[in-house]
Order: C-alpha cells, then structure tokens, then sequence
C-alpha cells in the first residue's frame, strides 16, 4: 500500500461497506440500490433471497418492513484484493434481529463482494452474504421507550 491512489481506493471502499450498512439499519433502500452497479447482485442464498439490478434491489427493499420488524446490523472490516478498476474482499457482519413473524436470531457472516470503480465511486458489482454462525433463540429484549411512552 505504498502509493495514494491504493490508499484512496481502500478508504473508499470501506467508506462504501459502510454506507451500505447505514442504508441497512435506516431502511433506505433507494440508498442501497444506488450502493451497487446498474447491473450489480446481491445474493443471500440463507435468507433466501437475490435480486440483479438496481430496481430489484429497491423492490426488494420496499417489502422489508413487511417481513422484518427490526434489525441491527455491525460490519467488521475485511480484506480488500485492489486489482485496477475492480476489486474483491470480505466483510464481517454481525446481527441481530425479529421477523414480523416472530421469529429472532443472532447472527454471524461474511459478505463476499466484488466492487468495481464506476464515475460515481466504488460501488458493488456483487454480495454474496454467507452466514456462519445462527443463533433462533427468542431475543427477550426491546427497544427502549422513548419521549411520553417512557412515563
């Protein structure tokens, strides 16, 4: 990592994990969507789910809050493989969450991405989110009340 266009395109790659895991946690997928190549895809193959293309992406998002009633979601810095105008590399998730079925579970996982360098930035061309570890046991926790329900 000796010259500053390698250090730029790193910075900015984990600048773009980043976003996508803030565009998770704040439900905006439009956001999500704008993260990936027109062409970019997005694989959960435990969940399941995949969608190619942007307006796939979006769609898919716009049904989350029927299916998901919350989820918090960290990303872990992994390695990033720079390769000219595209790149691979991994980032480690951890997560916890409740389907609108009641459901619950922790999770760990691995995001296997390929990026690629657009005029826009560094966006993906691809995730793959493999989980690694699961844990279904019901969460007994909740979200902290707030303003007048906290009385």
């Amino acid at each position: 990592m000796s010259d500053s266009q390698t250090i730029a395109d790193r910075v900015e790659i984990e600048a773009l994990r980043g976003e996508f895991t803030d565009a998770v946690m704040m439900r905006d997928y439009d956001r999500v969507a704008s993260l990936f190549t027109p062409d970019g895809v997005w694989r959960m193959p435990d969940i399941p789910a995949e969608m190619t293309g942007q307006e796939q992406i979006r769609a898919w998002g716009r049904r989350v809050p029927e299916f998901v009633d919350f989820l918090v979601q960290n990303t872990h810095p992994g390695v990033i493989r720079l390769d000219g105008d595209t790149a691979s590399g991994r980032a480690y998730m951890s997560e916890v969450g409740r389907g609108r079925d009641g459901r619950s579970g922790v999770n760990f996982a691995i995001y296997h991405d390929r990026y690629r360098r657009t005029p826009d930035g560094w966006r993906f061309s691809e995730r793959v989110y493999e989980i690694r570890y699961l844990d279904e046991s019901p969460l007994t926790g909740s979200a902290p009340r707030r303003g007048a329900d906290a009385r």
